[in-house]
């Protein structure tokens, strides 16, 4: 069975950084592509990011694009996301997850079988 760990998040002030991890557990770990998503308390969850550990190509949701940057080291088995001049808005508990479909480079949750456990962040002013 494939487990997901996430972590990496913490406290941090507007235009500030913190770089997430999501180590891959249970499966061979290039056969899937794994994706971030974020939720706030009455939200619907959304995608952020999302990464082939086939081909490493990625995908940024719009609201991130140009800030957040997602990587995969294929020996460690962990995907990170490295998010950078961070907004109040970005605030939220992150997800990773794990589909296999690895050619497909998206965040539809359908696409997704395996989720870790969040890790939160905060960004204050």
């Amino acid at each position: 069975e494939v487990q997901l760990q996430a972590s990496g998040g913490g406290s941090v002030q507007v235009g500030g950084s913190l770089k997430l991890s999501c180590a891959v557990s249970g499966h061979s770990f290039d056969e899937y592509i794994i994706g971030w998503f974020r939720q706030t308390p009455g939200n619907e969850r959304e995608g952020v990011s999302a990464i082939s550990a086939v081909d490493d190509s990625t995908y940024y949701a719009a609201s991130v694009k140009g800030r957040f940057t997602i990587s995969i080291d294929n020996a460690q088995d962990t995907v990170y996301l490295q998010m950078n001049s961070l907004k109040n808005e970005d605030a939220a508990i992150y997800y990773c997850a794990a589909g296999e479909h690895p050619y497909y480079t998206g965040t539809s949750e359908g696409n997704y079988a395996y989720w870790g456990q969040g890790t939160q962040v905060t960004v204050s002013s």
